[in-house]
């Protein structure tokens, strides 16, 4: 689980303290070309499960009414345009029909998730394949891009692996990857950017290892360019152009990466840490994530503000290509609308559920159900699309969460606090909507689903044990990354009685986890899909009534 393995030293040897390099950033060890091949083993059975099938049902399903439409029109007119009645039926029996009435559309969220949505249907038509195509994509890179994570995390190529597999094997990342839904974007710039941030954290503490050990920077510190976290401001603009759930994100993350500089600043041995942060972190942090996102996120409406005619761009007649910015009061207004929409958004409907619903999945979504006749060799049969996650890993994730919870706050384990904040962020953020009774949706919780995973994860690497050799104290430093003693934390020590058998039952007791989870969501798998199974299979596995 953890890295920088050292051997241990001839009893009575006098311990020394690790170089500052090895003991901010430890290199992950491992084959380099294994910590490859196995991530990709991974995505390929990923990318089988999400792409096997994709265009079935050939139907538009749940909120492809909204925005597979949407992306068409962002293809043809830069912005979202009305339909005509009975539009989905025309495009099923006609990819090609003309399902455009007058006027703009007026639509809740920012274009981007609509874009990448709209590339499938460039590439394959206004198919249900086509529509779904990037979705599932963006699903399976997202089970790549998490296995690279767990990896540099735990420092175990097979908790990798381990964190990828489960992500393939969660029922609503597979029914999200296989919809052109807006939720499964969303998650992957999350994570994308997130992954961004935990790299950016290994390489900067290197350099500034490095610039400490050359005796560079005064009392504060060095300054350190933070490449990385460019990449992770474009990622969480992405993420707020999709949905604007993702400035939660922004908050959380901006505050998290803070909290890393003042800790490997602290050490480090800088003599004014906390001044060294405030004075060379803090505002390039916020140029880098809150800057840099906003200026991703205005780019994306682009289509909108260089094409006339969209919703409260004005009139085309009046409208002048090299005067862009006169289109930012409209937007401004627009946004406000947006709001305006989101903050009344209080219907009744028969799938609705609260944020404290969904990790014990009380009411998934049924994107799709239909009973067709004489298919299934019994009397009646079902095809469903359940939008429910794989009851194992959720039910697992939330005693892991708990104990992720209680790993930070006793044991200090930075990673553990990034997982926890990762979670709440997207979880507690939509409590006072809920409040007020905003309608929403089991799959709103899509973005849990990689720290729910990475939780279990880290439960079960601390469940197995340290390697045999012990470990330097890097990769258990506390939530604000400051190590403890470094000479206590360089000392290695004889293995311990028992731990051979503790590694043996703990992985075990991983192995026969995520078994169970492969089990369970082949078990569910045909209500994922929309196969057509027989009524009474379709029952057994309906196991609430709260779930019909």
């Amino acid at each position: 689980m953890t890295t920088d393995l050292v051997p241990a030293p001839a009893v009575g040897a006098r311990r020394r303290p690790p170089p500052l390099r090895e003991w901010l950033a430890p290199a992950i060890p491992g084959s380099p070309l294994l910590a490859w091949v196995g991530p990709l083993l991974v995505t390929l059975f990923a990318g089988f499960l999400r792409f096997d099938g994709l265009g079935t049902p050939k139907a538009v399903v749940f909120d492809e009414t909204y925005y597979a439409k949407d992306a068409l029109a962002l293809l043809e007119f830069g912005w979202e345009r009305n339909t005509v009645e009975n539009a989905d039926k025309m495009l099923i029996a006609d990819p090609d029909a003309n399902i455009w009435a007058e006027g703009a559309a007026f639509v809740a969220h920012p274009p981007f998730g609509k874009w990448m949505i709209a590339i499938g249907e460039w590439m394959f038509g206004a198919t249900p394949f086509g529509w779904r195509f990037v979705p599932a994509l963006v699903g399976t890179l997202s089970v790549l891009i998490l296995c690279r994570l767990a990896r540099r995390m735990t420092g175990a190529t097979l908790l990798g692996c381990a964190a990828g597999l489960l992500l393939a094997l969660d029922g609503l990342h597979f029914v999200t990857s296989r919809a052109a839904l807006l939720d499964i974007f969303v998650m992957f710039w999350i994570l994308a950017g997130f992954a961004c941030l935990v790299n950016d954290r290994d390489r900067s503490r290197r350099v500034l290892a490095e610039k400490m050990e050359g005796g560079h920077g005064s009392a504060h510190g060095p300054f350190l360019a933070h490449g990385w976290r460019y990449a992770a401001g474009v990622c969480l603009g992405l993420a707020c152009a999709t949905k604007w759930t993702g400035l939660f994100y922004v908050a959380a993350f901006g505050l998290m990466v803070v909290l890393w500089d003042y800790g490997a600043r602290r050490a480090a041995g800088v003599r004014s840490p906390f001044a060294g942060t405030m004075l060379l972190e803090a505002v390039p942090a916020f140029v880098q994530l809150v800057v840099v996102g906003l200026v991703t996120y205005l780019a994306t409406w682009w289509g909108w503000i260089f094409r006339p005619g969209g919703w409260g761009r004005g009139d085309a007649a009046d409208f002048v290509l090299w005067r862009p910015f006169e289109a930012l009061p409209d937007l401004w207004r627009y946004h406000g609308q947006m709001l305006g929409f989101h903050s009344g958004l209080d219907d009744e409907h028969p799938y609705q559920s609260w944020p404290w619903d969904w990790p014990i999945l009380r009411r998934p979504v049924a994107f799709f159900y239909n009973e067709p006749e004489n298919a299934c060799g019994a009397s009646r049969c079902s095809r469903e699309i359940l939008g429910i996650g794989t009851p194992a890993l959720w039910w697992g994730a939330i005693a892991a969460l708990i104990a992720v919870a209680f790993i930070w706050l006793v044991l200090r384990d930075w990673r553990a606090g990034a997982i926890v904040l990762g979670f709440l962020a997207g979880w507690l953020s939509w409590f006072p909507s809920a409040f007020n009774e905003r309608t929403m949706f089991l799959f709103y919780a899509t973005p849990l689903i990689p720290f729910m995973v990475l939780a279990v994860v880290l439960v079960l690497g601390y469940l197995i044990g340290p390697a045999p050799a012990p470990v330097k104290g890097a990769h258990l430093a506390g939530a604000d990354g400051e190590p403890g003693d470094p000479d206590e934390a360089g000392a290695s020590l004889a293995e311990p009685p028992g731990t051979g058998a503790r590694r043996l039952l703990g992985a075990a007791a991983a192995g026969a986890f995520v078994l169970v989870v492969l089990a369970n969501f082949a078990y569910f798998h045909p209500i994922l899909s929309a196969e057509t199974i027989p009524y009474d299979d379709w029952h057994d596995r309906i196991w609430f009534q709260s779930w019909v």
